[in-house]
């Protein structure tokens, strides 16, 4: 892999270098009363911000600025966006939010439609082909931050959802300076047969979280949905099928995976500086796909050894590995 990929050192301890060790632990709620102590500043700072993003689509950012504590001139935007059944206040979004606010960014973390307390927002259901309405939702945050030139960053599907963005940027009149992919979602097709084939846990984790975000819909929305089939399902490539038949344009559950991957020329619109950060022990992302990617000087890849999916733990206190190295590459000139 070293000839499309830098092997960075990212070298935990010998107890967190299990990948599920690492997959499981940036979301692991035991964590939540200490990550909420270290991010009470961020937390405290952060203002709701309804972005009307277009075609009767709503998306709701926190956004957290240092002229709002009075602090000096802010170094830059940065725009942060969770993974699939994440949401604005996921731990590792909190703790990426907390280093970068510290540094003296303005930070806007940005909830996907139907994520976090926001299935009320909008009548149509999320899926991961909405780019049109997250593009637009980031020019409404670069308007709410005048003069600033906003970086990207953001974690597995939120990953895959900033590239999609660089790809889109310049046809939208985004300012964008930097992104930063963690564990980014190339090819769904891909994943989805991971977690199918992979370990039970990542599987009914999602089906979990996917289950409780569709009765929440459906509460919000109880005259336009019924999902008693879609929740019996009892695999994700099921629900996902019988969400793209009912719910979506698409001819079929492969024309919709297409539609986000970013592999083949998905990405030769990528103008803004961009970096993939991955590792290959990921249980859900397989490192092959990498070559997959349209090669552009825009864009650059790194990989470690260990990190499991979007973990790239080294201390159970304080910044992460991942943290700081984020935020290295957002301060670098």
């Amino acid at each position: 892999m070293e000839d499309i990929a830098r092997i960075v050192d990212f070298e935990p301890p010998g107890w967190l270098r299990n990948p599920h060790v690492q997959s499981v632990l940036p979301s692991l709620p035991l964590r939540g009363p200490a990550m909420a102590r270290r991010a009470r500043t961020l937390l405290a700072a952060s203002v709701p911000q309804l972005l009307d993003c277009g075609a009767d689509a709503r998306l709701l950012a926190m956004v957290a600025t240092q002229e709002s504590l009075g602090r000096g001139a802010s170094r830059g935007g940065v725009v942060l966006l969770h993974g699939w059944e994440g949401s604005a206040d996921s731990l590792y979004l909190l703790s990426l939010g907390q280093s970068l606010f510290d540094a003296g960014f303005d930070v806007a973390r940005l909830n996907l439609r139907d994520h976090g307390p926001t299935h009320h927002l909008n009548r149509g259901l999320f899926h991961s082909c909405r780019i049109a309405e997250v593009v637009a939702a980031v020019g409404r945050l670069q308007a709410l931050l005048p003069g600033q030139a906003l970086s990207l960053a953001g974690f597995s599907l939120g990953g895959n959802f900033v590239l999609r963005v660089g790809a889109r940027a310049s046809a939208a009149g985004l300012r964008l300076r930097r992104i930063v992919a963690v564990c980014p979602v190339l090819d769904p097709e891909v994943t989805l047969d991971a977690l199918e084939r992979g370990p039970a846990l990542y599987r009914e984790y999602f089906l979990l979280k996917w289950r409780r975000s569709l009765r929440k819909k459906q509460a919000a929305w109880p005259e336009h949905y019924d999902f008693a089939d879609l929740i019996g399902e009892r695999s994700l490539t099921g629900m996902t099928a019988r969400m793209v038949e009912r719910y979506t344009d698409f001819p079929g559950l492969s024309s919709y995976l297409r539609g986000y991957a970013v592999t083949g020329e998905a990405l030769a619109g990528l103008e803004t500086e961009s970096r993939i950060i991955t590792s290959m022990d990921d249980p859900m992302i397989l490192p092959g796909e990498l070559r997959r990617l349209q090669r552009t000087s825009a864009l650059r890849i790194s990989l470690s050894r260990f990190g499991g999916h979007c973990g790239f733990v080294d201390s159970l206190r304080g910044p992460t590995w991942i943290d700081r190295e984020i935020m290295a590459e957002l301060l670098r000139d």
